[in-house]
């Protein structure tokens, strides 16, 4: 295993591309990253496994969805530093429900092909919610109140925030439930905005509360203290 791994240049990058292509079709489904572990992963177990830059974390494809990539071969290129894995794709490829992640035309903007699967339940809506967010970046800001703020850069999203947390305060200290729940959303909604403004996936979040679990209060603060 070792000198399979030693043929990657890894000195060149630490995160290998690798192109995804339908083993029978050879249509291209998607670009992901591999580390060294997701590699070896990925020869053993013959499923898919990548390195998330935007979670910063190992993953394997279809943990959620179940839409798991089964591989068939590996190939490295001339310069040995990026790969090609033809896979067996249960369900689609891509997190918004299509076959493939290229749907996009790039001169027109045009969307080429459908939506085949509802993946909102699997992902659950905050991840699904950020994913649009970040599909908005490219968006008419004068469409979209999403695209409108990450146009308008960090200032404002800030601004929005620091509205949206006060404006909960107050609800919540009227003891207005209905409020609450409404305002709640909306300051999830614009943290969302801001995170993905600098490509922070909210599974990260989730990450630092469950490595958070066990610990007390005072401990966690101290940690931070310390570094």
């Amino acid at each position: 295993m070792q000198e399979i791994l030693n043929r990657i240049d890894w000195e060149k990058q630490e995160l290998l591309p690798v192109i995804v292509q339908d083993v029978a079709t050879n249509e291209v489904l998607m670009m992901a990253y591999m580390n060294k572990e997701a590699l070896k992963l990925s020869l053993e177990t013959k499923t898919a496994h990548y390195f998330s830059r935007s979670k910063q974390r190992l993953w394997k494809k279809g943990e959620s969805s179940g839409h798991i990539q089964t591989i068939h071969s590996f190939n490295i290129d001339c310069d040995n530093d990026t790969l090609l894995i033809k896979v067996t794709q249960e369900g689609v490829a891509c997190h918004t429900g299509r076959k493939s992640c290229f749907f996009t035309e790039l001169e027109s903007g045009e969307t080429i092909s459908e939506v085949e699967v509802d993946t909102t339940a699997a992902y659950g809506v905050i991840d699904t919610l950020y994913h649009t967010i970040q599909e908005r970046k490219n968006s008419d800001p004068s469409e979209s109140w999403t695209a409108k703020l990450l146009h308008k850069g960090e200032n404002t999203i800030l601004k929005k925030v620091v509205e949206e947390a006060g404006e909960y305060c107050f609800a919540h200290k009227d003891n207005d439930e209905e409020e609450m729940v409404y305002e709640a959303a909306d300051l999830t909604y614009h943290m969302l905005v801001a995170l993905a403004s600098k490509n922070i996936s909210p599974d990260r979040i989730k990450q630092e509360l469950a490595r958070r679990f066990g610990m007390s209060g005072i401990a966690e603060k101290n940690s931070r203290d310390d570094k």
